[in-house]
């Protein structure tokens, strides 16, 4: 359930039986021909879908995250590495101070993954069972794309739902080649933009919406796994 559905009286009464809650995370960027913000609509998808049959709230997601080779294209916007971490800090802090002890952070966006590690050690100092589940990147969501196409990447079709593309966009039919990483790594941001045109990082666009829904069922099944598994030594 979100919180966005709650009023504080009902979220009180709720922690008297739950202490587990749940943070979608994501980022907004360019996607090539997806929403700007793809990143944050499939974390906090992602999250409420796992977390309802279990009746786990969800907090409203946290909309920008780390980004700085994207900002060359209009609507990407980039937090800095230290208000980034202040920013989970302080709201993992105002969840655990009204009494949610276990948290599954749920990041929906590559960049954001170096501040995990000092987040980890914030969260042990401080008493929080924290996970953090990067979803597009869990084994079996992935094992599910590779087993459609492996050619599968950042604003490609693993990344086109029904709830990402818009209204108007028609998509490519044909397939990007995919990018060389290791010269995507050594450019900056007008670099990038040059070298991914589009913005996309390779693969088909577009596939059936059958493939679709059948990797989403994957990931959300495996979002709703870090929250009934067990905490222990977390």
């Amino acid at each position: 359930m979100r919180i966005a559905d709650l009023n504080w009286k009902q979220l009180e009464k709720l922690l008297e039986r739950e202490d587990r809650a749940v943070l979608p995370v994501g980022s907004t960027e360019q996607h090539a021909f997806l929403s700007l913000a793809t990143d944050v609509i499939l974390a906090e998808r992602v999250a409420v879908e796992a977390a309802e049959p279990l009746g786990v709230p969800v907090f409203p997601v946290l909309a920008y995250g780390l980004t700085p080779d994207f900002t060359a294209y209009p609507g990407t916007i980039t937090l800095r590495p230290e208000t980034f971490d202040a920013l989970l800090r302080d709201v993992l802090g105002g969840i655990r101070l009204h009494g949610f002890r276990r948290v599954l952070l749920v990041n929906g966006h590559g960049g954001n993954r170096p501040a995990w590690d000092p987040l980890r050690a914030w969260a042990r100092a401080h008493d929080l069972q924290l996970r953090i589940h990067d979803w597009w990147a869990g084994p079996k969501f992935v094992d599910k794309v590779r087993s459609i196409d492996p050619a599968a990447s950042h604003a490609s079709w693993m990344e086109n739902f029904p709830w990402t593309r818009l209204a108007g966009v028609a998509m490519p039919r044909t397939a990007k080649p995919m990018i060389d990483y290791a010269h995507y790594r050594s450019l900056d941001p007008p670099g990038v933009r040059a070298y991914l045109e589009d913005g996309s990082f390779g693969g088909r666009y577009q596939r059936s919406d059958d493939e679709i829904h059948a990797i989403w069922r994957a990931g959300v099944e495996e979002t709703r796994e870090f929250l009934e598994g067990r905490w222990d030594g977390v």
